[in-house]
């Protein structure tokens, strides 16, 4: 399917949109929370921040900054072994970029991992050549849902005044908050983690069932 050519750019979350890795991140947070917490916790409150970046996440459950600190080495150490396994991409997602590209729309992934996990992910998705630019959460100070990573995307892909002509693809309130915030309009992605009821709340321009439907959607 040929893209439509009126986007200049379109920027990706990476977890639940582009790559299939909620098991994965299950797996991790459960693997902290009994290492620290001596229990596990209720996937329900994990998948609630989902989209939002890891330290952030995981502030919630330390009782201090220094216990902070040392789930967060927990969770990336347990993550770095058991990654692979565990990540997947979502059907039609190297299609659709490539369409995208085809068509002479620039693509960014603008993602809360960190680069060095998510070059990872992209690469088990087959997708390390098929982008234009990365962000990743040590890109930024603020993540989303605050809209600096997806200015910095868009300053990156020397498109800054082209937000209107911008969508942002997530599956997660923060991504759909964070491109309103920047300006771009919003697509929300129906395949992730995230209930629609969720969403909706958010009011995104577009919603997707499918990563194809991106090619269908008109500026």
């Amino acid at each position: 399917m040929r893209a439509n050519e009126g986007w200049a750019a379109v920027l990706f979350d990476l977890d639940g949109t582009l790559a299939d890795t909620v098991e994965l991140i299950l797996r991790c947070y459960r693997h902290t929370m009994r290492t620290h917490l001596l229990r596990e916790l209720p996937d329900e409150r994990w998948l609630a921040t989902i989209g939002t970046p890891l330290k952030d996440q995981l502030r919630d459950f330390a009782r201090d900054d220094a216990e902070a600190a040392r789930m967060l080495d927990t969770y990336v150490t347990y993550q770095r072994g058991i990654h692979d396994q565990l990540v997947h991409p979502f059907p039609g997602a190297l299609a659709t970029v490539r369409d995208l590209k085809e068509a002479g729309t620039r693509v960014a992934v603008v993602t809360s991992k960190r680069r060095e996990i998510a070059l990872r992910t992209l690469g088990r998705c087959d997708l390390t050549d098929e982008y234009d630019v990365l962000v990743a959460a040590d890109d930024v100070a603020h993540g989303k849902p605050d809209p600096e990573p997806v200015r910095l995307a868009l300053e990156r892909l020397g498109l800054a005044g082209e937000a209107p002509r911008t969508l942002m693809v997530g599956d997660s309130p923060w991504d759909i908050r964070a491109g309103r915030a920047a300006g771009t309009r919003t697509a929300a992605a129906l395949w992730g983690p995230y209930e629609r009821s969720a969403l909706e709340a958010e009011k995104p321009d577009f919603w997707l069932e499918e990563l194809e439907g991106v090619l269908r959607v008109e500026p």
